[in-house]
């Protein structure tokens, strides 16, 4: 027998994980399968230590068509760059895997999933986090697993361990939590405006969800782990100097650098400071010899410079720019910051800023996916942008990067739960967030300037959104949680929880840890004073707009809608499309749905009102009763031919001409002559008979016109002649 499988419940459905069989020359191999969902998961390190200064892990998600039955839709026909779904079911792994490599780990690890099916219904980005724990734990590369990971839903008040996809259709919850035995480590969701408390309960429910997978992967360590490599850490000669650097830096005034309220001012002093007590160690003229010295001495001090900002935190509730844990920062907003856009807004709080700009256009601009999934497309579209100089840097710019991808991500789920409807509002909508200032927290502002710009728009969402990111400072069994963090208090702490939503409730987190776990309590204690930060932003929000401005704006573009009988989009259409291109010639793009649903796009209104006209006039159904004001195009000796509006014409037998008896059409009509006429009967083949309303009652009413043998031509109009 080839292999060896693993089995165990996860939700209603086994899963089996099955290592030894495929990919046997890497270090950990595992083959995961749900229901008809495969994934293979192999981890690899290298053995030579790397020169680099942090973990060199990498995690690659990689989707193959033919596991769909797909033909890649690239002018090659094969799988190019990661799509944006790709890039965050890596990201999912990665923060889960990250913060149980030992300290001082410098070894090259990858991590690649690969799909080889997917069934559509059971998603592969949960599988990829448990096929990464269990190939970690089964190879040769030290880490500190297992964790396992799990998506729940609700539906009608009840949660669900790994919805489907149709599930998830119907779910007011997308949640994806990762942790250990004990404690949580990773959550992701998307909400519609669920509570706190449903959302720690989810939490709970998710952590309890995971532990026979963690069973699971416990006893494929005991059968078949293999044996960790010994890996050599630096040796850190900073640490032995940390306690007389500390003493002499609190005597020289690290509190009050650490405490300067802006950050480039902050950055300023706290160099200083260090460069001075290096000095005083080693004197100026003997720096250039001394490099590992002066290495060992910069380290130390930022070993110093972390455990007091720490313990000014948690033993004086003191920041680093002065606020106590609970204080947002100072915040400021303009509204339509740019003239010619759709919808724009600046929105700044402390060193964080972000400009959002709103673009409103038509189904032709949503985006194309050719991923795994049955989507075809995206009527909403969010771009996140985080250029160099936002953090005062000069780097090299290239394209979007996965940390964008994964902010830009968040920002969209957050503040999607609260867009209108296509039907309501028939636009595609894309968000840009132009990251000018970054101090902390900027895709949290992104979610506040989105939704300013959509509201300034005129774009009717439901409610406004905002977003706060929350920290953690943990020594033991103390502990503080940080409202709004800046940038040194994500590096320097221990968790950055990013929480958005409405005044009624959660529609988006994130959370990313880097100790071993957070505990129920702390996380619901997180929740409750985001939401006190995000219900002060809010407050601000609606200082400047308090709702979506109540008419569109004056520099977008127009849509407007009707509905016509499907059998009629033939004539829109025209002959090779004949007809609609000439109706867009008139100055607007159109849409024909096969519902018989038109709409008409145009930044010039009286443009989209001509071509709506013109449509109306092209798809226009006589009704019987109707009464026009018609041209005479043509007589023969049985009747006039009048037009009654373009494409439709009705007879004017000559017995309904007038009261006495006429001897030929002309003596009454001649072609160009207007009249007024109604229609007085419709028969099977669309032939109309008309009278005139003055004589109606007075010359005897015409018999309607037999049905002609052998129907009616298959359904075309018979000639006039």
């Amino acid at each position: 027998m080839i292999g060896k499988t693993y089995t165990t419940m996860l939700g209603d459905k086994e899963l089996s994980i099955e290592t030894g069989k495929l990919a046997k020359l890497v270090s950990g191999s595992v083959t995961l399968r749900y229901g008809d969902t495969v994934v293979l998961v192999t981890a690899q390190a290298r053995e030579e230590k790397s020169t680099l200064d942090f973990l060199p892990l990498t995690v690659e998600f990689e989707e193959r068509h033919y596991a769909v039955g797909k033909i890649p839709g690239s002018f090659h026909r094969r799988e190019g760059r990661p799509g944006e779904r790709a890039i965050l079911s890596a990201r999912i792994t990665d923060r889960q895997l990250r913060p149980l490599f030992p300290k001082g780990y410098r070894h090259e690890t990858q991590v690649i999933i690969t799909v080889l099916s997917a069934d559509g219904q059971n998603l592969p980005d949960v599988l990829g986090p448990i096929g990464a724990s269990a190939a970690l734990t089964i190879s040769d590369i030290p880490w500190q697993g297992p964790t396992a990971c799990v998506r729940v839903g609700q539906v009608d008040g009840q949660f669900i361990l790994n919805p489907t996809t149709d599930q998830l259709a119907h779910s007011r919850l997308d949640l994806v939590v990762a942790g250990t035995r004990d404690a949580v480590m990773m959550v992701e969701a998307g909400a519609q405006e669920v509570s706190e408390d449903d959302l720690v309960a989810a939490i709970e429910f998710a952590h309890a969800g995971m532990q026979g997978v963690l069973d699971l992967i416990e006893r494929m360590r005991a059968e078949l782990g293999q044996e960790k490599f010994n890996f050599l850490a630096d040796g850190d000669l900073s640490t032995d100097l940390v306690p007389e650097l500390a003493e002499q830096a609190r005597a020289a005034g690290l509190r009050d650098a650490l405490l300067t309220v802006k950050k480039k001012e902050r950055s300023a002093n706290l160099k200083a400071l260090r460069d001075r007590l290096i000095q005083a160690r080693i004197p100026e003229g003997e720096i250039e010899g001394a490099e590992e010295r002066v290495a060992a001495l910069k380290s130390a001090f930022g070993k110093v410079e972390k455990q007091e900002l720490r313990r000014l935190i948690l033993e004086n509730d003191l920041r680093a720019d002065g606020r106590n844990a609970k204080t947002v920062r100072p915040i400021w907003i303009e509204a339509r910051a740019l003239p010619r856009a759709h919808g724009s807004a600046i929105f700044t709080r402390g060193e964080t800023q972000v400009l959002g700009v709103a673009t409103l256009g038509t189904e032709r601009d949503e985006i194309l996916i050719d991923d795994l999934t049955s989507e075809t497309g995206d009527k909403f579209l969010l771009h996140y942008n985080f250029p160099p100089y936002s953090t005062g840097e000069v780097k090299r710019m290239g394209g979007q990067s996965r940390r964008e991808v994964g902010h830009g991500h968040l920002a969209k789920r957050a503040i999607r739960a609260v867009l209108p409807s296509f039907e309501e509002f028939p636009y595609v909508i894309r968000l840009v967030g132009e990251v000018l200032e970054s101090n902390g927290s900027s895709s949290m502002a992104t979610v506040c300037a989105g939704t300013l710009a959509l509201m300034d728009a005129g774009v009717p969402i439901k409610a406004p959104v905002a977003g706060v990111a929350m920290g953690l400072v943990m020594e033991g069994e103390q502990y503080r949680v940080l409202t709004d963090i800046l940038g040194l208090e994500d590096a320097l702490g221990d968790m950055d929880f990013k929480v958005c939503g409405t005044a009624q409730g959660v529609t988006a987190l994130q959370m990313d840890i880097k100790v071993g776990g957070i505990t129920p309590q702390i996380m619901r204690e997180a929740l409750s004073q985001a939401r006190e930060g995000r219900l002060h932003i809010l407050g601000k929000m609606a200082e400047v707009l308090p709702s979506p401005r109540p008419e569109l704006s004056p520099t977008a573009p127009r849509i407007i809608s009707l509905k016509i009988n499907p059998e009629l989009i033939g004539k829109v259409i025209g002959p090779g499309g004949k007809q609609i291109r000439e109706l867009e010639a008139m100055g607007a793009q159109i849409t024909v749905e096969e519902d018989g649903t038109i709409r008409v796009f145009s930044a010039d209104s009286a443009a989209a009102e001509a071509v709506k006209a013109r449509i109306e006039g092209l798809t226009r159904e006589a009704k019987v009763g109707e009464t026009f004001t018609g041209t005479v195009v043509k007589t023969a000796p049985f009747g006039a031919f009048v037009n009654l509006f373009p494409g439709q014409d009705g007879m004017l037998h000559i017995s309904q001409m007038s009261e006495e008896r006429i001897n030929a059409v002309e003596d009454v009509l001649n072609v160009g002559d207007k009249l007024q006429v109604k229609i007085a009967n419709i028969d099977d083949r669309g032939k109309i008979d008309l009278i005139r309303p003055e004589l109606e009652g007075k010359v005897a009413p015409r018999e309607p016109r037999a049905p002609r043998p052998g129907g009616d031509r298959g359904g075309r109009p018979p000639r006039r002649d």
